[in-house]
């Protein structure tokens, strides 16, 4: 039956930035289909992911990590060995923003949201890619990334270029890793309700003219992302690699 085919049962996922907004909703989805979820944020407790989680009857294993380095990036996969035996999905979906005029950007708040948004997503990646190629397992990776992975918007540099490499390692990596049977595709939100969405939604003329440009005439609700993230992260979506999906309401196809 189709419908099989999304069950998550005995999957273990691990999700970065899962403390609230859509981490929280993702790891929740994943949960609902049957997965086993490692929660990783520098936010902790995460509480209330934890109880969501559990209340699905699924297992949930919180780590405190700070993705603006790499250190902890073994600790989140040998933890997850440690404490649910393995581990078969990865969502990369911890980020920052930070916003300023182009040509008053400063350089530590570039390079903060590059190490978050690019360099720690491109090295868990790459610890857990090479985990399960040595083990010889497949296993699904769902990078999030973002309308800004397509279009250039405005007082967010290092934003945009972060998500347009996320969008670029996602395709070079669904190349490289499909020999190995691990799909690896991408998610893009389009206008979310989300914290850091907050600035946007609070400005009466940015609200405006970006629901002007958005078919559906709402921000999205980070369970919109639910269902391509179950689809994304099962054996629905086994023959799919490199591919980001938008959730947008419409907004690119204005």
């Amino acid at each position: 039956m189709i419908l099989d085919a999304f069950n998550l049962e005995g999957k273990v996922a691990l999700v970065t930035g899962a403390a609230r907004g859509l981490g929280q909703a993702m790891a929740v989805g994943l949960a609902e289909a049957g997965a086993d979820i490692v929660g990783i944020d520098i936010i902790t407790p995460l509480s209330e992911t934890k109880r969501r989680i559990e209340s699905l009857g699924r297992r949930f294993v919180e780590i405190q990590a700070d993705l603006s380095k790499t250190a902890d990036i073994q600790k989140i996969l040998e933890t997850a060995e440690s404490q649910l035996g393995g581990f078969d999905i990865l969502i990369n979906n911890a980020g920052i923003i930070r916003r300023h005029p182009a040509h008053e950007f400063p350089v530590e708040d570039w390079d903060a949201v590059m190490n978050v948004n690019l360099r720690s997503l491109f090295f868990l990646t790459q610890a857990f890619g090479k985990s399960l190629i040595d083990k010889g397992q497949p296993g699904k990776i769902v990078n999030v990334c973002s309308m800004l992975s397509f279009s250039g918007g405005i007082l967010v540099a290092p934003y945009t270029a972060s998500k347009s490499a996320v969008a670029g390692i996602t395709r070079l990596l669904g190349n490289e890793w499909a020999p190995h049977r691990i799909n690896v595709n991408g998610i893009a939100p389009g206008y979310m309700a989300t914290d850091n969405t907050a600035p946007l939604r609070a400005d009466p003329d940015r609200n405006r003219e970006i629901l002007s440009r958005v078919p559906m005439d709402r921000w999205g609700e980070p369970e919109d992302l639910c269902g391509t993230i179950v689809f994304l992260s099962s054996a629905a979506s086994d023959y799919i690699t490199g591919t980001i999906v938008r959730v947008d309401g419409g907004w690119l196809t204005r």
